[in-house]
C-alpha cells in the first residue's frame, strides 16, 4: 500500500476509486487527520493531510508519531513525503522538485521516536531514504514530464518562524538544497516503522540568503503553491504504475531495520509500551 503524506497546499489526492476517510486512533495520539483511503490503477493508496485539511495544524504541534503509526496501522508500505519547502541554491527556483536523499535534523521541540524507558532501539540513518522508492518516483516524474532534481540534502528546522539571514546562509555553508519544517522526526519514525520512505521537495521560494530579492513572506509561498500541488498530485498518482510488483523483502532493507536495532532484551521490556508499539515494532518484537 502506498502512503503519501500531503504538505503545504496537498490536502486530498482526487481520482480515487472507491475513496473514503477513514479515522484511524492510534495510542501515540491524534493523527493530523482522517486517513483518505481508495485505489488508482489497482493499488491501494492512503492519504494523511500532514497539516489537517484547512492546515490547521503549524509545523511543531503535528503530532508525527500518530500520523506514523496510523498509517502503519492500515497497512501502508511505501510512503511518500510531499513537502513545500524553501531552495538554498540559485538553481533550484520556486517550482522546482527535489528528490531529498539525505536530512539534516535542526528540530528540538518534537517527540522523536516511538521507543523509551522500558524498550530502546537505535535504527540507522545513515540511508534515511529507501533506494527503491526514490528510483519509483524519479521514474513516475519522467512518465509524467515533470521535471525532478535527483538527490539533495534537506535542512529541517523547528518554525514555525523562517529562518533569519544568518541561518540561511549558514546552512548554505554546510551544502544543504533545501529548507523546511516537516521532514523530521517524519523520516525517522517511519524508519522505525520499518516503512519504506521517500521525499519530494516542492521549492516555493528562496528563503532569505538572496541579497537581491525580498525575504520570504506567507503571500509569495502561497502563489507557487497551487501549480506545486496538482503537479506534486500527478506524481504520486503516477506512481501506482512505476512501482510494479514490490519486493518482499525489500532491497534495501527499510521492512526489517529493527532486526538490528533493539537493544532492550525481552525480559526487561515494558509491557505497557509494547502495548503501544503492536503496530509499529510488532514484527520485530515478536521475532525478538
Amino acid at each position: 500500500m502506498i502512503g503519501v503524506l500531503g504538505g503545504s497546499g496537498v490536502y486530498e489526492l482526487e481520482g480515487l476509486e472507491d475513496a473514503r476517510w477513514e479515522k484511524v486512533d492510534s495510542p501515540f495520539g491524534a493523527p493530523s487527520d482522517a486517513i483518505l483511503r481508495g485505489r488508482l490503477d489497482g493499488v491501494e493508496y492512503a492519504f494523511l493531510p500532514r497539516h489537517g485539511r484547512g492546515h490547521r495544524i503549524p509545523p511543531s504541534q503535528i503530532d508525527y508519531r500518530a500520523n506514523v503509526d496510523a498509517l502503519k496501522r492500515v497497512g501502508v508500505t511505501d510512503l511518500v513525503s510531499v513537502s513545500a519547502c524553501g531552495s538554498l541554491r540559485e538553481d533550484l527556483a520556486p517550482g522546482a522538485f527535489v528528490l531529498v536523499d539525505q536530512f539534516i535534523d535542526r528540530t528540538f521541540a518534537r517527540a522523536k521516536s516511538f521507543f523509551g524507558t522500558g524498550c530502546v532501539a537505535h535504527v540507522s540513518m545513515a540511508d534515511p531514504v529507501c533506494a527503491r522508492l526514490h528510483e519509483a518516483l524519479a521514474g513516475a516524474a519522467r512518465a509524467a514530464g515533470l521535471a525532478l532534481h535527483r538527490g539533495g540534502t534537506y535542512l529541517v528546522m523547528e518554525g514555525p518562524q523562517f529562518s533569519s539571514r544568518a541561518e540561511s546562509e549558514l546552512y548554505r555553508r554546510w551544502g544543504c538544497d533545501v529548507i523546511g519544517m516537516t521532514n523530521m522526526p517524519e523520516a525517522k519514525l517511519a524508519r522505525e516503522a520499518e516503512i519504506c520512505y521517500a521525499s519530494v521537495a516542492m521549492v516555493t521560494d528562496y528563503d532569505c540568503w538572496r541579497a537581491d530579492e525580498a525575504a520570504v513572506e506567507v503571500a509569495d509561498i502561497v502563489a507557487v503553491l497551487q501549480d506545486n500541488a496538482d503537479r506534486g498530485r500527478r506524481l504520486v498518482a503516477g506512481l501506482a504504475k512505476e512501482r510494479g510488483e514490490r519486493p518482499t523483502p525489500c532491497p534495501a532493507g527499510c521492512d526489517r531495520v529493527l532486526d538490528t536495532a533493539l537493544i532492550t532484551p525481552p525480559d526487561a521490556r515494558d509491557p505497557a509500551l509494547l502495548e503501544q508499539l503492536d503496530a509499529v515494532a510488532g514484527r520485530a518484537l515478536r521475532s525478538s
